[in-house]
Formats: C-alpha cells, sequence, structure tokens
C-alpha cells in the first residue's frame, strides 16, 4: 500500500483522501473484515491531520458502508 501523502492530495478534501487510503486498505485485505479500525487520535497522527479531519473520515467510512462504530468499543470493518 503506498504511503500516504496529504500535500499530494491537491484540492480534493483531505477528509476524502484519508477515507479513500483507509477504504483500500480494507480492499486490499491490509484491514480484513471484523478488523478494528485504529482510534480517532490515532489515525489523525498515523496520517498527519487533525482530529476533526480523522473523525470526519471515519464518518464517510460509515456512510460507505465499510465500517460500523459501536460505542464504548471501537470502529470496525464490516
Amino acid at each position: 500500500m503506498p504511503k500516504f501523502d496529504p500535500s499530494a492530495v491537491g484540492a480534493a478534501y483531505i477528509y476524502a483522501a484519508v477515507a479513500d487510503h483507509v477504504a483500500a486498505r480494507i480492499a486490499s485485505g491490509e484491514l480484513p473484515t471484523g478488523s478494528r479500525l485504529p482510534g480517532e487520535r490515532e489515525l489523525a497522527e498515523e496520517y498527519g491531520v487533525a482530529l476533526g479531519t480523522a473523525r470526519r473520515a471515519v464518518a464517510e467510512l460509515r456512510e460507505r458502508g465499510l465500517v460500523t462504530t459501536l460505542p464504548a468499543k471501537g470502529t470496525f470493518v464490516v
């Protein structure tokens, strides 16, 4: 999987680029069904983005039907 580079995103929204990258990791099997995604703070650190951007990326993944969030449990690949 290529490394995420937020400066290469250009005019696109950063949250969408993060969501696309995580979606690609899911599609490649790096994040298999049932696996727990890192927390939003961890994602923000991993991708070098603001916490709000990571939250919006996770929300985008939920909207795409790729993950589900269980309160007090975490976010999991579906």
